[in-house]
This record gives C-alpha cells, structure tokens and sequence, in this order.
C-alpha cells in the first residue's frame, strides 16, 4: 500500500488527507504535527481571548480520534519531523514528550508546515507577559494571562490583521491599548487613504496609535513593565501581544533542497508540487500567485490553506485539477467598522504599470429610513480594457456581501460595465434599488469610456500643485461650503448653474462637486451639455477631499 506522509494538521495539511482519504482507500496516510493541537481555528484566537468565545475547545472541534475514526488517518501530534532523506524516502521523527527518535517511510511526501509568529530579537522579548499570537496554545497563555492579572494597560506590536483584532478584543475587555506599527499606516493590504479610516475609528474608540514608531526593547524584571520605541519615548505596559507578521516555515524542505520563491514561501506550480518529484506543499508554507497578474503572492488565509490542501490531495490520487491563484481576499471588523480588500490596490495596479481608473463610491448599504449606514467603495479598473482589478471597502455593515460580490467578479475577468447589469437581490431590508455594487459599475464605466469622467483628490491636488490650472465648483448648499469646501472652490449650486454659467469659461478644465458625488455627477453633465470640453466630477465629492487632505 502508497504510503502518504503529511507534516502539519492544521488547515492544509488535514484537508490533503480528508481529500485523498475521500477518493482512496488505497492510502496509507500518516500526518505528523509538533503541536498539540489540530485542525483549529487560528482566526478565531483574537476573540477567545476577548471572551466572545467562551471555550478552547471551540477553535478546536476535531482531534486525531476523529480523523482516524472517520478518515482511517493516523494523525500523531507533539511528533517533530527532524530530517527527511529522499533518496532513501525517509523521515526521521522524534516525540517531543519521551523524546524517543524513530524513522517511517512514505511514497508522497506533503509540506503543509505552516508559518510561525516573527518574534523580533530584542531585548526583554522572552519576558513572561510578552506573547506571540500564532496558535491554540498562545491563545491560552493570553487569555490565562489576562484572566488573572487583569492588566489595565496593553501594547500590541504590528497593525495587521491580528493586531488589530486583538485591540479591539482587548478593549472589550477594559484594557487601555496602544498599537505600535513601524509603518506610517495600519493595514498594509489598504491604500492609505483607506487605512486612515481605519485607524481613525480605532482612535475613536480609544485605541492609542503610534505609526510609523519601532520598538527598541522591553524593559522589566520578571515581566515587561516598560516599551521603548527607537524614537526614545516610553509606553508603560501590563501587556504586551506581538503581532508583526509571519515567516513561512521552509528550513525541512530547504534542506532536501525544495526551491523557494520569490516571497520567501516554497515555490509550487499549480498541482501544489515542489521541484522534487513525489513532494508537495501547501498551506501558509507555499506560495500562491496573483489571479490578475500572475506574479507570486504570499497571502497566509486559512481560506487559501484549504483550497491548496483540497488540491493536493485530489492530485495525488490522480484527479485533474489546477489551483487559479488568488486575489488575496480578506476581511475583518474593527469595533463597528468592517474593512475589507479584494485585488489590486491603487498602489500595486500602479506599481504594475496598469493605467487605472479610481473610484471612491460613498453609498448606504441600504435605504436610510430602514438603517442603512455609509460605505466606502474604492474601486479601481483598467482602463485600457475595463477589467476590474481590485476594491477595498470600508463601512460598518453591508460590506461582506459587497466585497465577496467584487471578488467573484474580478475572478471572472468583469469589467466595469458588468458590474451594473449584474441581477443583484433587491429589498429594501437588504440593498438600495441602486445597489452600490451597480452604481460601482456604472460610475467606473463612465469614467473609463469618458462620458462622465472623475478625478481623484490627490491627482487634483498633484495637478494643482504643478500649476494646472482648474475651475472647480461646489455645487452643495450655502451652509455645506462655508463649513468646508475644496481649495480654491467657487459657491455655484446644482439649481443655479444652469444661469450661472455664462459666468464659467467654457475651454477652462473644470472640477465639479458635491458631497459624496451623485449632485457633482448631475453638474457635470448640465456644462457638458452647455459645451464645457474638459469636466470632471470629483471622485466622493468633497467629504473624499477633505478626508485624503487629511492623510498628506
């Protein structure tokens, strides 16, 4: 009988097994793992130690006697595979518990070893209330932690995806939170302007920022009492979570020489094999690719963890099967914000020479009178083509659905245009009549194909500042304009422009405006129709303006 070894039980490597297990019986299938725990849900580790999920054992619904009971597998943990020899087809494995050393045998070998937390070499870092957040056992010491000193104060270091759980977990739970981040923004995965209303709300809800600051050392005796950032000043702590990314777990396949890539993760094709025959790897060890540009892309999901072990383990026993890239999809919620991120950045289209199109669409996820509350919709398209290649979304509810609807499209290849005949669900408990999905479409089309083209906030600003020269109009109320309005703006609003604009020069460029966009879109159509050769609406109106003004 083909023998199947498998390093690592966490997402990929049990769903290499279940898969390859569904198809055959003719598989002897054993997964070795040097942790204790299986199969668990890392994602959900912010919010155990919230208290919004009450039980350990929750993030831990399968242990090695159900695989074994239901897939015949035999998954063996606190077992650490030492060396491997595949000339010989060989592993070496010692049990971290009676230390004893022993060898197995396999003809298909699986890498799904994972990443581990980046813990930076600094001094008072191996303090006792200094954490990692990777896995089921942190979570404990965290939460045991937290449970029994009732710290009062907490830095977490890193403002990614976990960072910024754990700040709002821990804020839930009385705890004053700094948030230490070398760069100048949380969320990298955002633009900037995105990542600022981000880390606006967090300021909002009491969250204190320190951007662009690096931590120099701990400073305690038992535990760490004291932060210092390389800029010299001091955060006194209670607790301190570090967050600053992960590093893929490559060193066993490095040393049987499997070749790794360009983000640092193992190199795969898209059957999920090594350069090795007979070897594979998937899970946050191996490296994806972009489903638009197909350049490596090292996006560490459980999400993509499983669909790359499904992949593994249906090629293996011979099915046809290809893994699509991905777009590097991801979501979370901060307090009442939802912030999500599909595709292509501003920055990465740009980088990748792509001329674009750039939306900021400022819509409620459903009508007013029955709760709807605005959301952000940056949106960015090819121009060249109309493809949609990426959308970040910021808001505090509706913006699941509208990022996984995006995500799907730009999957199949969408242009803009397709986004407004999509046949979205319609009530008003649900979506506007117009949902912001198809006034995405329909505003990125109309700008591409210039029958009502936009102009961004920064280039604005750029073009001002290298002396082009605009006419720019505020088309809102009186009171709106006095309380704020565009540099260098004239008062003319929506009702009075069709009179007033013999006072405009038609062959003068000219920036129109509103609020969020929709009266700016109606002023830019009224001198259109007058003969005005060059207008264009700025994009989210002057509430976009002012908030990217902000962030220079």
């Amino acid at each position: 009988m083909a023998k199947l070894l498998i390093i690592g039980s966490v997402a990929a490597g049990t769903s290499v097994g279940a898969k390859a297990r569904r198809n055959s019986e003719d598989l002897e299938i054993t997964i070795y793992d040097r942790d204790e725990d299986i199969s668990y849900s890392g994602c959900g580790i912010p919010y155990f130690v919230g208290g919004e999920v009450a039980e350990l054992d929750e993030l831990t619904p399968r242990d090695a006697a159900f695989f074994k009971k239901r897939y015949n597998i035999d998954v063996k943990t606190r077992h650490n595979v030492e060396a491997i020899d595949h000339e010989t087809k060989t592993a070496t494995i010692r049990h971290l518990d009676s230390g004893e050393t022993f060898t197995d045998t396999y003809d298909t070998l699986v890498f799904a070893t994972g990443a581990s937390s980046i813990i930076p070499p600094l001094p008072g870092v191996d303090l006792e209330n200094v954490f990692p957040v990777r896995n089921i056992r942190n979570a404990d010491a965290i939460r045991r932690y937290v449970d029994a000193q009732a710290p009062k104060r907490a830095v977490i270091v890193g403002g990614g995806f976990i960072g910024l759980e754990m700040a709002e977990q821990l804020t839930y739970r009385g705890i004053e939170v700094t948030l230490v981040e070398r760069l100048t923004q949380v969320m990298p995965p955002l633009d900037v302007d995105m990542a600022k209303r981000v880390s606006d709300h967090l300021e909002a809800n009491g969250v204190i920022l320190r951007l662009g600051e690096s931590v120099a050392s701990f400073e305690g005796e038992k535990t760490a009492r004291t932060v210092v950032l390389a800029s010299g000043e001091t955060i006194e702590t209670d607790l301190v979570i570090l967050s600053v990314g992960v590093k893929p777990n490559t060193q066993l396949a490095q040393e049987i020489g499997v070749t790794i890539g360009q983000t640092g993760a193992i190199a795969v094709n898209r059957q999920m094999q090594t350069n090795i025959e007979g070897v594979y790897a998937v899970g946050d060890v191996a490296e994806s690719f972009s489903l638009i540009t197909g350049q490596p892309l090292y996006r560490p999901l459980g999400s993509t963890a499983n669909k790359m072990g499904r992949i593994a383990g249906m090629v293996i026993t011979g099915e046809a099967i290809e893994h699509r890239g991905i777009l590097g999809t991801g979501i979370f919620k901060a307090f009442d914000l939802t912030v999500a991120q599909t595709g292509l950045t501003e920055k990465e289209a740009r980088d990748a020479g792509y001329d674009i199109e750039v939306l900021h669409n400022i819509k409620p996820d459903r009508p007013e009178y029955l709760g709807g509350k605005e959301m952000v919709i940056k949106a960015i398209a090819d121009r060249n083509d109309g493809r949609v290649l990426g959308a970040q979304i910021v808001g505090p509810q509706g913006v699941d659905k509208r990022i996984d609807v995006l995500a799907t499209a730009i999957s199949f290849k969408a242009k803009a245009e397709d986004l407004f005949h999509l046949d979205l669900a319609y009530a008003p408990p649900f979506s506007t009549t117009k949902d912001p999905i198809l006034y995405t479409g329909m505003a990125l089309d109309n700008a591409i194909k210039r029958t009502a083209r936009l102009k961004t906030p920064n280039a604005l600003m750029e073009e001002v500042a290298k002396g082009q020269v605009f006419q720019i109009i505020d088309t809102r109320s009186r009171a709106q304009f006095e309380k704020s309005h565009v540099d260098g703006a004239i008062h003319i609003p929506l009702g009075e422009l069709r009179e007033r604009a013999q006072e405009l020069d038609p062959t003068v460029p000219t920036i129109v405006y509103c609020n969020k966009g929709v009266t700016g879109n109606a002023a830019q159509n009224v001198l259109k129709n007058l003969g005005f050769r060059d207008v264009c609406n700025l994009s989210g109106g002057n509430q976009n303006y002012q908030h990217i003004k902000s962030c220079l």
